[in-house]
């Protein structure tokens, strides 16, 4: 058996006690959409000829990616990569893996074709690896499109970050309450997602966690976690070429000016960045704000400002 059909190697190290007290055997789902799915997403990308482009590719269903699109005019060597799900979203047992190697000199923006969906688990839970790794003077853009979590789901995601002390990497993730529209809010079982980063030798760097767990005892309302707020979103900015004190200054006086959120800015660990965590009651509120914020991070590190990523 093949790495990539090991459901061990597709499943986060270390799952949270929290997580794997619902692992339960998955018994009821058969056939096409069944539960249980490994998903399995190998890329690596390098500049050639001008561009970055895709040098190693291997992908299983779930999880897909077409070629590579140019977007922006004003970085026309950055590959634009849109991750793609067949199906609907995470079930239950679920098991998906996403690896992204940049190297030194690629320019890469990562992003998801629409937003992620998690539905109820009966016996299990689903979980998503991504280890992402940028080489020197390289340029990683990962932004997916929100989670929505609904009711009676558990998904647990770990984000590994591998960065060059001159790379440049603009992460960001957006989770709403649940199927607003239906006045689904905070109904899932449990949301929780953390954040390495290391250095290319492999020491941590720092750890971004966010557990979310509704409940009698978890409650994502109270004043400690989101307060009277219901969508929840971090984007990091990890730079050496600008100072972190101007990264922060120039993300608090962007910010300061977005309506209908509240936002915080903190200066990384070492000093390399900025990270962001906003919080509003709306999604098009948080998501106006997140591109905000990364239009003018991409103004003041790459001199290119937020290109239309043609969705929907």
């Amino acid at each position: 058996m093949s790495g990539r059909d090991d459901r061990a190697w597709c499943t986060p190290a270390a799952v949270p006690e929290e997580v794997l007290a619902f692992d339960a055997q998955v018994t009821d789902a058969l056939g096409v959409g069944a539960a249980g799915k490994l998903g399995v997403l190998d890329l690596a990308l390098a500049p050639r000829a001008g561009r970055t482009r895709v040098v190693r590719q291997y992908q299983r269903s779930p999880l897909y990616v077409y070629r590579p699109i140019y977007l922006d005019p004003l970085r026309p060597d950055m590959a634009f990569v849109f991750l793609q799900q067949q199906g609907d979203g995470f079930v239950q047992g679920d098991r998906y893996r996403v690896d992204v190697d940049c190297a030194a000199g690629a320019a890469v923006h990562l992003t998801t074709q629409a937003a992620t969906k998690v539905f109820k688990a009966r016996h299990n839970f689903a979980t998503q690896l991504v280890n992402l790794s940028v080489g020197a003077g390289g340029v990683l853009e990962y932004l997916p499109d929100p989670v929505i979590p609904f009711q009676g789901s558990r998904l647990y995601q770990r984000t590994c970050l591998t960065v060059a002390p001159d790379a440049t990497v603009i992460f960001g993730e957006i989770l709403l309450p649940g199927r607003m529209a239906r006045d689904e809010f905070h109904m899932y079982d449990l949301y929780l997602s953390d954040t390495e980063v290391r250095d290319p030798d492999g020491s941590l760097w720092y750890v971004d966690t966010l557990r979310l767990r509704p409940g009698e005892i978890d409650d994502p309302t109270s004043a400690g976690v989101l307060g009277g707020y219901d969508v929840v979103a971090t984007l990091q900015v990890i730079c050496s070429a600008t100072p972190s004190s101007e990264v922060v200054a120039l993300l608090r006086a962007t910010l300061a000016d977005v309506p209908e959120i509240l936002a915080g800015v903190t200066e990384l660990p070492g000093g390399r960045g900025a990270a962001v965590r906003i919080l509003g009651s709306t999604s098009r509120a948080v998501q106006a704000a997140v591109r905000t914020a990364w239009d003018r991070a991409r103004i003041e590190l790459l001199g290119a400002p937020a290109p239309d990523l043609r969705k929907g």
